[in-house]
């Protein structure tokens, strides 16, 4: 049987006088109040309650009893309060993991206006790329995938964007603007290495044409399994490489890079914020998944109005 239960019944017995009052103020019939108290009698080997037909008072044990329950039920009610404000408050300190990419170019510019909304929220960022994040030691974990991932974990999906095809306008004056898939032949590319991928093939897809696939052989001058090292390589003016638009949208709306052969793209990829669980999540982990999906979607979005008609971005349906 519950025995909070219990000590909470013989509180109440005692602080209304009587087991029909108690009952009324648990919510429980008479006889289910009675069968709690001497349950709890049964458990402590005294009787705590003096029973007439015409009153109940406190046995000498339960005049002792009661001074120790009232402390104990108020511990265990103030423990519940500290754990709902840590629920329920906007403040704390939320605890993130990212790898660098995401951290870089998704996290760290949130964290200035984040912080002015919320000041009571202390951010702490880990940094690393794991192949088996610890999802359940953090608050949020950010992931990047691309449309064959299928993880058995809770992860909320933040935006889904295209990669798309791009490079920097020194680049494009120096070499000129591929004007088709195939015009990439004759192009410094850069590409991203996967375990799985042919070594200087980029294949293009048409989303106009039911994602009609182009194979292009590609002499390329740097290959990476790091996407921010392309990145960083297509802003200095090395080629042409395809990185996710919820990563170069800040640069395609700055101008530093500019896209190419739209609506051709590369495939689709998915930041993630995956979850230790759904239950029980703090007001301050709610409160950054909202910002962070506004703030990605609303950023991706600008760069998309800068192309008219074309418009690779998915907007997942929030989850809570």
């Amino acid at each position: 049987m519950d025995r909070l239960l219990t000590m909470r019944a013989f509180q109440t017995v005692a602080d209304e006088g009587g087991f029909a009052a108690a009952a009324r103020t648990l919510d429980l019939s008479p006889a289910g109040v009675t069968r709690l108290v001497a349950d709890l009698e049964s458990h402590v080997g005294a009787r705590l309650l003096q029973r007439t037909t015409r009153r109940v008072s406190l046995t000498e044990a339960g005049e002792a009893y009661l001074a120790r329950v009232r402390q104990i039920l108020a511990d265990v009610d103030e423990a519940s309060a500290v754990v709902q404000a840590h629920t329920e408050e906007l403040a704390g300190v939320l605890r993130l993991l990212a790898p660098p990419v995401l951290a870089v170019h998704i996290l760290a510019p949130l964290v200035s206006e984040f912080r002015r909304l919320h000041p009571q929220i202390t951010i702490e960022v880990h940094v690393e790329a794991l192949s088996a994040p610890p999802i359940g030691d953090y608050d949020i974990t950010l992931l990047g995938a691309d449309e064959q991932y299928d993880a058995n974990v809770i992860a909320r999906p933040i935006a889904s964007t295209d990669a798309v095809v791009c490079a920097s306008p020194a680049y494009l004056r120096q070499r000129g603007t591929p004007q088709q898939p195939e015009d990439l032949a004759g192009h410094d590319c850069l590409l991203y290495r996967r375990p799985d991928s042919r070594g200087g093939t980029m294949r293009l897809l048409h989303p106009g044409e039911g994602n009609r696939a182009v194979d292009v052989r590609v002499q390329p001058v740097l290959m990476a399994n790091h996407i921010e090292t392309l990145l960083r390589a297509a802003l200095d003016g090395a080629g042409i490489c395809a990185q996710p638009l919820s990563l170069a949208a800040p640069y395609l709306r700055e101008g530093r890079l500019v896209r190419v052969l739209a609506p051709w793209t590369m495939g689709r990829y998915t930041t993630y914020a995956a979850l230790p669980s759904r239950k029980f999540m703090p007001a301050r982990t709610r409160a950054f998944l909202e910002f962070l999906s506004e703030r990605t979607r609303t950023s991706i979005q600008a760069a998309l109005r800068m192309e008219p008609g074309v418009c690779p971005l998915s907007l997942p349906p929030g989850e809570d």
